[in-house]
């Protein structure tokens, strides 16, 4: 394989998940500061209709990402399984299958959001002043997805392979060029929310050429051979539906705020207006950023968690969760207290409507009070994802926001009013944080195969 793998088994424990979660958080940090971006360029220089645009847009961004993620971290838990296994011709396999599925399934996603946009975009949220804004920015942004979810999963193919920071310097090239295009042409050329729109996809072609070239480097490196004779022969739907099940959760995380937010764009406006979607948008989008740190910690862990449950190694198994687990509660609180404390100018980055303002820091303060405990939960996920537990991942990735708060939300809603929704995130996440206990208890404590055989059997087996 490579002397890069060795370290799946034998690195500090500690050094490896920082290894592995600095890139995964620094990336995540990324995918959302596109559509941040684009936000804060549409709230500072062009208006509050642009805002309202870019935040319907939002679940169809976060979408194309979603998918993505999903084909990524499904390949990513399948590749480590494969590398710490030792099986070559698996990999290759997996290798083959995802980059396939992406190609195919991002294309043809977009190609069906681009024909249907206007009912889509209309169910999302968006109201008549918004729409014709939302139609020009969402039709551009489809044309970057295919790219930038090809780069996605080109980079999670080459963390299994040891080569974590590489997806960082894909991710930095793209935002850091977004941002001066975006300032270039926003600013410098007026061309408003479409410069922006194109700004976005010409940063995530650039990055996506940088990916594939580093990808054919390392590939290079490993001595995977492949050949287009043989890839339509690697195509196996077997391999495809282990990628889907095991990756789904990821596209559920990914995707679940995006729909979330698209559900209470619809209870709200009539109570709201438009003010409500941006309230919800920008809470929305300050959520996500922390929970960057969080996500990013538990995604860190998967590749290790896999490479040495494939391996065999559940003694250290169990320790690289405990250790993930520590770092996620300290890091939740520092996050926590930050943005407890200076929720003013986090929230005014985004909007300088005053009224609007302290609305939506109030909101955002009362959605955070249990944001600290949260992270046991992602861990839990994440967890199940990396030994290939398909059924469980997805189960626990759909409980927090669709099993218990859209309908604690739209009980509250009815009660409370818009501030319902609101309070409706601090209720359900009591629930959600006590049955994560319950799931990492169950984690450590579970004994796999070929630990309850004797010892001379297990020798025997290997």
């Amino acid at each position: 394989m490579g002397a890069n793998d060795k370290s799946f088994l034998t690195e500090n424990i500690s050094k490896l998940l920082l290894k592995f979660a600095i890139p995964a958080i620094l990336s995540s940090l990324v995918y959302e500061l596109y559509n941040t971006v684009d936000t804060v360029f549409a709230g500072r220089y062009v208006g509050t209709e642009a805002i309202g645009a870019v935040t319907v847009a939002y679940p169809i961004q976060k979408l194309m990402i979603a998918l993505g993620l999903l084909i990524a971290s499904g390949t990513l838990a399948y590749a480590a399984r494969a590398m710490g296994e030792k099986n070559t011709k698996e990999l290759k396999n997996v290798i083959v299958n995802s980059l396939m599925l992406t190609l195919i399934s991002l294309i043809t996603v977009s190609v069906l959001i681009y024909f249907f946009r206007k009912p889509v975009i209309h169910a999302i949220g968006a109201s008549s002043a918004i729409y014709a804004l939302a139609d020009k920015y969402v039709s551009i942004l489809l044309i970057g997805g295919v790219f930038q979810a090809l780069a996605i999963v080109a980079c999670y193919i080459m963390i299994s392979f040891g080569k974590a920071r590489i997806i960082l310097y894909t991710n930095l090239i793209g935002i850091s060029l977004d941002i001066v295009f975006s300032y270039i042409l926003v600013v410098a050329f007026g061309m408003g929310l479409i410069g922006s729109a194109v700004a976005n996809i010409t940063a995530q072609v650039i990055s996506f050429i940088f990916a594939l070239f580093m990808f054919i480097k390392t590939n290079n490196q490993f001595k995977i051979k492949f050949s287009s004779r043989l890839t339509l022969k690697t195509v196996n739907k077997n391999i495809i539906w282990e990628i889907i099940t095991v990756g789904f959760s990821t596209f559920i995380i990914e995707m679940v705020d995006a729909f979330v937010g698209a559900v209470l764009n619809n209870i709200l406006h009539p109570i709201g207006g438009d003010s409500a979607i941006i309230t919800i948008g920008i809470v929305t989008k300050a959520l996500m950023i922390m929970f960057i740190a969080i996500i990013g910690i538990s995604s860190g862990m998967q590749p290790i968690i896999s490479y040495n449950f494939g391996a065999g190694n559940y003694n250290r198994v169990r320790k690289i969760l405990k250790c993930s687990i520590k770092y996620i509660i300290i890091i939740s609180v520092v996050f926590w207290v930050v943005f407890m404390k200076y929720s003013y100018p986090i929230i005014g980055f985004f909007l300088k409507d005053k009224a609007l303002l302290a609305q939506t820091v109030s909101a955002f303060r009362t959605c955070t009070l249990l944001v600290p405990l949260l992270g046991i939960y992602y861990v839990t996920i994440y967890y199940y994802q990396a030994i290939g537990e398909a059924r469980k991942s997805f189960l626990l990735s759909i409980y927090r926001e669709i099993v218990i708060f859209i309908p604690l939300a739209t009980l509250f809603i009815k009660i409370f009013g818009m501030k319902g929704a609101f309070m409706a995130y601090p209720v359900g996440d009591v629930v959600v944080i006590l049955t994560s206990i319950h799931f990492i208890r169950k984690a450590f404590k579970e004994k796999f195969e070929e630990e309850k055989m004797p010892r001379h059997v297990v020798s025997k087996s290997i």
